[in-house]
């Protein structure tokens, strides 16, 4: 049976976790407010970036071009977005189940770029390479950081060390719901069009090699850095449900 001394030093004990969490909360729901209007603002351009490239691929005819094809290489590479620290219930585990679980996406053929130690060291852990280690991004995430690992990724697209590019990130829709979100970003996807009339043929100038080249880029570093955006507003407030329970 537990002695008085044991209770106290067990109540002093659970006193101060709460004291802890209760401090943790608090800065989460600060930094919570201040990455949800970022995310909330930017997604409407983001999603509409998305929509307008594969608007534009659809109307495009039958065009070849580098980056609507996979490339010779077999190996997939993987942009998982996590946090540098825990505590935020799920919020990382989540990614690396979303990855490790998607079929094609094995430790054999799959290489890790990856933005937030926690997901990197959970994917070394269960046999993945790790590319590029890109953690510190995720602290203050800004366009350039997004520019840099796209053109980084570009570049071994370019140069067939990787065939596919998938972007794994948690897509933010309200304090308590964040939603684990596997996109493929090379090669570029046309996907479905909802409308039964027949579509109008896009028209390129100068033409398609050049203008794909320079649009492209830019389509993937705006979903890279929409993403980031996301991903800071879900993890705040993963830590703020957290440590609230």
């Amino acid at each position: 049976m537990a002695s008085m001394r044991d209770i106290k030093h067990r109540k002093e004990s659970i006193q101060s976790t709460e004291q802890i969490t209760k401090a943790m909360k608090l800065v989460s729901t600060v930094k919570l407010q201040k990455s949800r209007a970022k995310a909330e603002e930017s997604k409407p351009y983001y999603d509409l970036m998305y929509d307008t490239i594969c608007s534009m691929l659809r109307k495009s005819g039958s065009i070849e071009h580098k980056y609507l094809k996979a490339g010779d290489s077999k190996k997939k590479a993987v942009i998982a977005i996590t946090s540098n620290r825990g505590l935020a219930g799920g919020y990382n585990n989540n990614i690396v189940k979303l990855v490790t679980g998607t079929e094609g996406l094995t430790p054999e053929n799959t290489v890790i770029y990856a933005i937030g130690r926690k997901g990197k060291d959970s994917f070394v852990r269960k046999g993945y390479a790790i590319a590029e280690d890109y953690s510190e991004v995720i602290n203050e995430p800004i366009y350039r950081d997004a520019a840099d690992v796209t053109a980084e990724l570009l570049d071994s697209f370019g140069q067939n060390q990787i065939g596919e590019i998938y972007l794994a990130y948690t897509s933010f829709k309200n304090t308590v719901t964040h939603i684990p979100t596997l996109k493929k970003l090379l090669p570029v996807e046309a996907g479905k069009d909802s409308e039964k009339t027949d579509l109008v043929l896009m028209t390129y100038e100068p033409n398609e090699d050049q203008v794909l080249d320079s649009i492209i880029p830019k389509y993937m570093s705006s979903l890279i850095y929409g993403a980031l955006l996301e991903a800071v507003a879900s993890e705040n407030g993963a830590r703020m449900t957290a440590m609230d329970s």
